[in-house]
């Protein structure tokens, strides 16, 4: 039960918090809110898969298809595995920090 509790008259009651509430709904839903992945080297920003496997494929990261739900990258000389949620605009700031720490020096994650 989140919220603040409140005492008043004698009675008390829990009342919801919009501050809480707005940091929770600021996580939900697309990268555009608040985080971004930034390619360092070139300080381009990515905005779609596309652009990201251009930028992963020169580091040894190669496609992975095993599950068709996922988007998925596989470094082929390691036994890491990079997974994304399908839709781009699902990707959470912990998939951006997976990437960012698989790539060190490579990328990193910044507030828009």
């Amino acid at each position: 039960m989140s919220g603040v509790w409140e005492f008043k008259g004698g009675v008390i009651r829990n009342v919801p918090d919009p501050e809480a509430e707005s940091s929770d709904r600021r996580w939900r839903g697309s990268p555009a809110r608040g985080k971004v992945l930034v390619h360092t080297p070139t300080n381009e920003i990515i905005t779609s898969y596309a652009v990201l496997e251009s930028k992963l494929s020169p580091l040894g990261w190669e496609r992975y298809y095993d599950d068709p739900d996922l988007f998925q990258f596989h470094k082929r000389s390691t036994v890491h595995l990079i997974s994304l949620p399908n839709d781009f605009n699902k990707l959470k700031p912990m998939h951006m920090y997976d990437i960012v720490v698989k790539n060190r020096n490579m990328f990193e994650v910044r507030d828009m």
